[in-house]
């Protein structure tokens, strides 16, 4: 049995909106001066022991990628490299995104620079931020008079 949906035409032009603004963001960006390729995707989680950032960086080599965390802000930069650029010809179709990126994130006061840790995996590159002690929040216990 076909499913009813109703039509609205604002779904479609909102698609179309978000293509051309995907296309022109990801390769006419500039900040500071400096030219940005392509931005990666990011997940970031927050517990009681800190801020997590996930990076989609399948293709990037991990040192290829720089990671700083000055006056509260995470700034990752990096390349990902077009392999047999000599070869480009043979090329049918260039769909993933190539060039410099640079994402940054400010971040609040209570993490601890000192503990911060970076690992990549499958493509993924994992930053953890930790809280610093007195940031995490603590059970008080009330006593029975």
């Amino acid at each position: 049995m076909p499913v009813l949906t109703r039509w609205d035409p604002f779904r479609d032009l909102q698609r179309l909106q978000d293509e051309v603004n995907r296309m022109f963001d990801d390769r006419l960006t500039t900040r500071s001066g400096e030219a940005v390729g392509w931005t990666p995707a990011c997940d970031i989680f927050e517990d009681e022991e800190g801020v997590s950032l996930r990076f989609e960086l399948a293709g990037v080599e991990p040192k290829d990628v720089d990671i700083r965390f000055e006056n509260g802000v995470l700034t990752l930069r990096g390349e990902r490299k077009l392999e047999k650029e000599d070869k480009r010809d043979n090329y049918h179709r260039v769909e993933l995104s190539y060039g410099t990126f640079t994402r940054s994130f400010s971040l609040p006061g209570t993490i601890d620079a000192e503990k911060i840790k970076a690992e990549a995996k499958n493509g993924v590159l994992a930053v953890h931020l930790p809280k610093k002690p007195e940031a995490k929040p603590r059970a008080i216990q009330v006593k029975v008079s």
